[in-house]
């Protein structure tokens, strides 16, 4: 039978099938009042809300690089899929876009249904947390391209903002303070790095236990991406412009919301850096500069405000149990400068 020839090259359809009727009721369990067609269509479909005056749509595809490793050494794949969705919430909520719907695509050497449904329940998660749509995805099997038991994870998410709403780093002055957002980790960057000390330099297990942290390394390494949606999005009228802190870190990601003219002074004392970055640093022997290049450093997103709106965006972080700082300030001239 042609199923059992496919299944020899390492495709197997009937377990295709099982994963896809899974991932249908986790789609189903995040239909929005947006939500349009039926679930499991050749395409997505959602609403654009009617409440929203001029709408701009927001794009953005991202994967947790390389975080899936992480994931399926240690066995855990629920909340990988939630650290997605966050990201991707995060990408656009500087923009400050409103998340509507979400796609994912998920490539497996060979298709486990338990496995994928574990992805897909933290993607699904995260889209009920955003009140947003799971509207549609991929499961690509590929047994020549991937590894057994490795897998990849991406996801493209669309959002909606008013044109006039919407935030491009031009309303950024110098004078405004910047207010850095703590992170819960690493978020979804910098793991190679960070695999390559853990495991390779330090020779460490994923379930070994590290006195430094007060948690095993999975523990560690796995910690959910944290969205920062209920933090901001109540202040967003006040806010002059947003950085995601991903690859590339403090320097890299701000200087991306700055506008020409304007530089930023960041003050590296005004918070405590974790001690998973420390534990690093140290670790594998990283010098201070590369470290604040690959990691967030504790800061996973930074809000450029006017000084006089400073206390309201501290007071909204607080009601959604974030902590923050006040970390520098724009300044005349060009790039990010770390004292």
């Amino acid at each position: 039978m042609p199923a059992d020839r496919y299944r020899e090259a390492g495709v197997d359809l009937d377990a295709g099938a099982r994963a896809t009727a899974k991932i249908a009721e986790l789609a189903a369990s995040t239909r929005t009042s947006l939500s349009w067609g039926k679930v499991g269509g050749f395409g997505g479909m959602v609403r654009v809300p009617p409440d929203v005056r001029d709408p701009i749509l927001v794009m953005s595809t991202d994967s947790v690089g390389t975080k899936v490793l992480v994931a399926a050494g240690a066995n855990r794949h629920d909340t990988i899929g939630e650290d997605l969705v966050n990201h991707c919430v995060n990408d656009i909520l500087v923009h400050a876009a409103r998340p509507i719907a979400f796609l994912d695509y998920v490539a497996v050497a060979s298709v486990d249904p338990d496995t994928v449904a574990a992805i897909v329940e933290g993607v699904a998660r995260g889209c009920r947390a955003h009140n947003m749509a799971l509207a549609g995805g991929e499961v690509a099997e590929m047994p020549d391209l991937y590894q057994p038991g490795h897998y990849d994870l991406a996801g493209t998410i669309l959002g909606v903002v008013s044109e006039g709403d919407a935030l491009h780093g031009d309303r950024v002055r110098p004078g405004d303070v910047l207010v850095g957002y703590a992170s819960t980790g690493l978020h979804t960057n910098g793991y190679s790095l960070a695999r390559r000390i853990i495991f390779d330099q330090l020779g460490l297990e994923m379930t070994s236990e590290i006195p430094e942290l007060g948690t095993s390394t999975a523990d560690a390494l796995l910690t959910v991406h944290r969205s920062y949606h209920a933090s901001v999005s109540s202040v967003l009228p006040c806010v002059h412009g947003l950085a995601h802190i991903t690859g590339g870190g403090l320097p890299g990601n701000l200087s991306r919301s700055l506008p020409d003219g304007c530089g930023a002074s960041i003050d590296t004392s005004s918070w405590q850096v974790p001690p998973l970055f420390t534990f690093l640093q140290e670790g594998g022997n990283v010098e201070r500069n590369e470290m604040f290049d690959v990691f967030n450093m504790g800061i996973g997103l930074v809000a450029i405000v006017p000084s006089d709106a400073v206390d309201e965006v501290q007071t909204a972080a607080r009601g959604a149990d974030v902590s923050t700082w006040v970390i520098g300030e724009v300044v005349q001239g060009q790039g990010v400068q770390l004292h």
